[in-house]
């Protein structure tokens, strides 16, 4: 009897393997396009993306199929997206405003996901962030830290006087509403604590070396760096030229001070590309983009890079060390 009931239990574990195994075989098979400006290797919230989906048991290859397309010249992302809805998509993420924009232009029908706008009501992008409407929500990077970030800056200088404020005068989508907020409340905080500004444009590789010439003769303590996608590939090169001009950096660009900049502040924009994931869950389980709130960023992080700080000799305030969610030695 014990072998027959062993029998019958290995009968019907078979049985339930074979079961499990023609459901996958059989089940719906989800296709996500993923557009960005950066490629699959530079861009941590691929990768991000790609957890929060398999938390939620989505696994590449199995369930899902990501295709992911990208291009460093914002006026070639037409032919991605068009790509991609070639493939017939079922969603697809966009990066920021500018590839959001790309996406709208083609289709109002096909679901998208932001990882990251900065602000997309004024972009054009949505409705509202309660109420999103046609086939757009996902994830806002607004919070507008530009000021805490000045003010951060002059704590780790209390001597600081006079600061470059790296900016992008190419505009990614529409207003560029984003940099145009940044700089207004750059200058507001500058005003409050007693600081002179001095604005750099720079369009990114081919010029940024002159920018920091630039910030050296305007006789700068140190440089902001203001967000744009031109800067986030580049934010390498941007923290070795602060080094070489001996001049201390802070920025909100996510990896800035793992790259050799001194300090960097704002929203985690890895933590959204996670969050995104829930977004194209519930999508794909029916849920209208209109009827999903766009949500705002939830997670901050503070860095500092020490050897960076002791390459220019400086001494950051041990209160700042003790806030930071990152210390690099």
């Amino acid at each position: 009897m014990r072998r027959i009931g062993l029998a019958v239990v290995l009968i019907l574990s078979l049985v339930l393997v074979l079961i499990n195994a023609e459901a996958q075989q059989t089940g719906k098979v989800y296709r996500i396009g993923i557009l960005h400006l950066l490629p699959p290797d530079a861009s941590r919230g691929f990768e991000a993306l790609r957890q929060g989906l398999r938390s939620l048991g989505y696994v590449d290859g199995q369930n899902i199929v990501l295709e992911y397309r990208w291009s460093e010249r914002p006026e070639l992302l037409s032919a991605s997206v068009m790509e991609l809805l070639r493939l017939k998509v079922h969603v697809i993420v966009t990066a920021e405003a500018t590839t959001t924009a790309a996406v709208k232009r083609a289709t109002n029908n096909t679901p998208i996901v932001m990882a990251s706008v900065g602000d997309p009501v004024t972009e054009g992008l949505v409705a509202s962030l309660a109420h999103p409407g046609g086939n757009i929500t996902g994830l806002s990077s607004l919070s507008e830290l530009s000021g805490k970030r000045l003010e951060l800056l002059k704590e780790t200088l209390p001597a600081v006087s006079r600061i470059a404020v790296l900016w992008n005068p190419r505009l990614a989508v529409g207003t560029d509403a984003g940099t145009a907020l940044s700089l207004k409340m750059t200058e507001q905080a500058a005003r409050r604590l007693h600081v002179e500004l001095q604005r750099i444009e720079s369009r990114g590789l081919n010029d940024v070396d002159t920018a920091f010439q630039a910030a050296v003769r305007s006789g700068a303590n140190a440089v902001i760096v203001l967000s744009h996608p031109d800067f986030d590939r580049i934010r390498a090169q941007i923290a070795g030229l602060a080094l070489r001009n001996h001049l201390p950096t802070m920025a909100s660009l996510e990896g800035f001070a793992e790259a050799g900049g001194l300090v960097q502040y704002g929203p985690s924009i890895t933590d959204n590309w996670r969050r995104a994931a829930t977004y194209v869950d519930k999508i794909l389980k029916g849920a209208k983009p209109a009827d999903l709130p766009v949500e705002q960023p939830t997670k901050f992080e503070l860095v500092i890079n020490l050897k960076t700080a002791k390459a220019l000799g400086l001494t950051i305030p041990q209160t700042l060390l003790l806030r930071a969610d990152q210390v690099i030695q």
